[in-house]
């Protein structure tokens, strides 16, 4: 009723100036009514611009009622977004970068520096190495942290007591590969990303073999 008459109220106020014409004096509620019952025709506009306000002010009721009757399923998301895909390979593959390039930088040898094509080539291709290494240590940490704040929950913690600490190790880790040069951090970085993808599997009730992709 309360939306029947903020349209009404809005019809008149609009429909009042318009109504005052030529024979049908000042514009007001009694000059409007007579300009109705005089010439019945004129009404249907109001009429349909007061049925349109109805309905916009009605729209959410309106819209609600349709989703109710043709029986939308309701969903509820864990997450930023309701997929409920959630794998710790992605940390595992980056991880895996993280070592890759790590033995790629350490093999490098330094060209002499009177070779200036070779000096060039190997500052290339170093930074080339170092940016990727920087990436895909930081596309661990967001996997990680993903798995931590979206998958898990507080009965995983509660069964996994040391899963904070696990995940906050590991995040550390990234940090260091990132920061260093280290066989030692990217190594250990990898036998915590390993830790994880045990304590997933194992919540979500399945064995998943931990399957390096460049076990060399």
């Amino acid at each position: 009723m309360k939306f029947f008459s903020q349209a009404l109220a809005l019809n008149l106020l609009l429909a009042l100036p318009a109504m005052a014409h030529s024979g049908h004096g000042a514009a007001s509620l009694e000059s409007t009514v007579w300009h109705y019952l005089t010439e019945p025709a004129h009404i249907w506009p109001a009429l349909t611009f007061l049925l349109l306000g109805v309905l916009f002010s009605l729209r959410g009721k309106i819209i609600s009622k349709v989703l109710r009757a043709i029986k939308v399923p309701s969903v509820k998301a864990h997450c930023d977004g309701p997929c409920g895909v959630y794998d710790p390979a992605s940390a595992r593959i980056s991880a895996e970068a993280v070592l890759s390039m790590t033995k790629k930088i350490l093999a490098l040898e330094v060209p002499d520096a009177s070779d200036k094509e070779a000096y060039v080539k190997y500052h290339n291709t170093l930074a080339r190495y170092i940016s990727v290494k920087e990436e895909q240590a930081h596309e661990t940490k967001e996997h990680l942290l993903v798995l931590w704040t979206d998958f898990f929950k507080p009965q995983h913690l509660e069964k996994y007591p040391e899963l904070h600490d696990l995940i906050w190790k590991a995040t550390k880790e990234c940090s260091y590969a990132k920061q260093e040069v280290s066989m030692h951090h990217a190594e250990q970085l990898m036998e915590l990303v390993e830790k994880v993808h045990n304590i997933f599997w194992e919540a979500k009730g399945r064995e998943v073999e931990w399957v390096l992709a460049n076990p060399a």
